[in-house]
């Protein structure tokens, strides 16, 4: 049974069934019937047109329930307009569904969910495992997600910046369970980008590549994080860093600039750099300010203050940094690591036990221990 069919195919035959008319929970349910159906009969009489196929069985699965159902006179026009079996037409309707999976009426959890299971073609137990919550509460969240977009028509013009959002969460989740979560972010991400044509959707492409490619140097042996100035860059992935640089400079000539484009540079700036050392910091200083204008979001500027303390100094990073509400996530962290910078290591370890504190990533919290014991270490000498 080749499952990487299976999972290419159901978006296409569950978004031909909702624009045949079908509603996006009946059509859905319809679909992983068919699915069912397919791993059980495909391996002993596999089928000509595995597309035509599925949109045979799901549709008449869709029929059925629709004619048991007590909705059945509102569906009548539906159901007498079965179309006749044959060759299914070449019209991929994939990107209507990240528009619904990602519709603003759901809370961003659903939205990762629905479109995991709708566009990405995975279980419910799968998406459970990945997100380590038992499958029955998966079950619950992505029967509630259905629901809010049944009623939503097929048509409408979908938002890319949410469906992007929604992309972005997924690959940022990485991997538990039995699905690499960051690899199917990327591959839903180059089947978006197949299917339309948006500098912002090949700057998210980029930018998951690019980090993609530091994957193997960001853990270390016993599981700890590895902070990128230290990671071993023989390790990085120069495949995929190539091909986001070359993605990105494409998106970047449109002169349509997006965030997940500044993003992106300035990954690809960090992917540029030989060492640590040889980073051009002034000029990730300079895609922060675009950033900034671009989105306000005072996560960028807590990462621009580190990136001037690279560039100016740790005192010039530090003085950035005070403009900043200290609640901020991550905020105890750098204000520690610009402190050891300009020397003040009995700060630099209170705020990074401090941060470790509130550290909700395991591995994080691990890390920030250790630089706090690190620097105890070396007051104590």
């Amino acid at each position: 049974m080749n499952e990487a069919l299976l999972r290419s195919l159901t978006p296409q035959v569950l978004a031909i069934l909702v624009r045949r008319g079908a509603d996006f929970a009946a059509a859905e349910d319809a679909v992983q019937d068919a699915l069912v159906q397919a791993i059980r009969v495909w391996p002993d009489d596999p089928p000509r047109d595995p597309k035509g196929w599925l949109i045979t069985v799901a549709w008449h699965r869709f029929l059925d329930a629709t004619r048991a159902d007590a909705a059945r006179r509102r569906r009548e026009d539906v159901v007498d307009e079965e179309p006749a079996p044959g060759p299914a037409l070449a019209v991929d309707d994939t990107l209507q569904l990240y528009f619904l999976c990602a519709h603003p009426s759901l809370t961003p959890s659903s939205a990762v969910a629905l479109t995991l299971r709708a566009v990405g073609g995975l279980t419910t137990r799968q998406i459970a495992r990945a997100y380590l919550v038992p499958e029955a509460t998966m079950a619950q969240r992505i029967s509630r997600a259905k629901r809010t977009v049944s009623g939503v028509r097929f048509d409408q013009p979908g938002d890319v910046a949410t469906v992007l959002r929604v992309l972005y969460l997924v690959f940022n989740e990485g991997h538990s369970g039995d699905v690499d979560l960051a690899a199917e972010a990327i591959r839903l991400a180059r089947q978006l980008a197949a299917a339309i044509d948006h500098p912002e959707v090949a700057g998210l492409l980029a930018l998951m590549l690019l980090h993609h490619a530091r994957r193997a140097a960001r853990t270390a042996p016993d599981g700890g994080r590895v902070p990128l100035a230290e990671q071993d860059r023989s390790l990085w992935d120069t495949g995929l860093i190539a091909e986001g640089v070359e993605i990105l400079q494409a998106a970047l000539a449109r002169d349509r600039l997006g965030e997940f484009q500044a993003q992106a540079a300035v990954a690809a700036l960090h992917a540029d750099a030989p060492t640590a050392e040889e980073t051009d910091w002034v000029q990730i200083v300079e895609w922060y300010d675009e950033l900034a204008l671009l989105t306000d979001n005072p996560v960028v500027r807590l990462n621009r203050a580190v990136a001037v303390g690279e560039a100016d100094g740790p005192r010039a990073g530090l003085a950035e940094l005070a403009k900043l509400d200290d609640s901020l996530p991550r905020y105890a962290a750098v204000a520690a690591y610009l402190h050891e910078r300009d020397g003040d290591l009995a700060m630099a370890a209170r705020l990074y036990a401090e941060a470790s504190e509130k550290a909700s990533d395991l591995a994080e919290r691990v890390h920030l221990t250790r630089q706090a014991a690190r620097l105890n270490a070396r007051r104590e000498r």
